[in-house]
């Protein structure tokens, strides 16, 4: 690599993390009281799967731990926001469903959440956002890919 494509790879990460962290605190401050930008993350991709999943398949999806993801499982099954079933094939596995509840407690998050991401869609401006896209997905699965 040259000097040049260095300082701009170092350039496009620390945007990238810098940005991560400052969206992630304050949408987590306009969360619910007692939601964690976990619970709300794995409650949405339920909520837009609609249809049950494994906590297995859950942390491949978000790319945590099995660990992780049964400590976010624990607590939104304890909130009542989930439910979790044995796979009555093999005792060993379990099945996740979100509750009419998760899917209330899914909502209230995201009207939440909702105005903050337009308003800073509508500062940046919807051709600009459109045009990142394609690059920020690429970019995803650039680094998804195992090296």
């Amino acid at each position: 690599m040259t000097d040049t494509t260095d300082n701009l790879a170092i350039a496009l990460f620390g945007e990238i993390f810098m940005g991560d962290q400052l969206a992630r605190n304050r949408l987590s401050k306009a969360l619910p009281k007692g939601m964690e930008l976990s619970h709300f993350s794995v409650l949405n991709h339920l909520t837009t799967a609609n249809a049950e999943r494994s906590p297995a398949q859950l942390a491949k999806a978000f790319h945590v731990t099995r660990g992780a993801m049964t400590n976010t499982l624990n607590k939104l099954e304890w909130a009542g926001h989930i439910h979790i079933r044995p796979d009555w094939d093999d005792a060993r596995r379990k099945h996740v469903t979100i509750s009419p509840s998760g899917r209330a407690a899914r909502d209230v998050a995201l009207n939440a959440i909702a105005p903050i991401i337009a308003k800073v869609v509508e500062a940046i401006g919807t051709e600009k956002v459109r045009a990142a896209l394609p690059v920020l997905r690429e970019f995803r699965d650039q680094m998804g890919e195992e090296s």
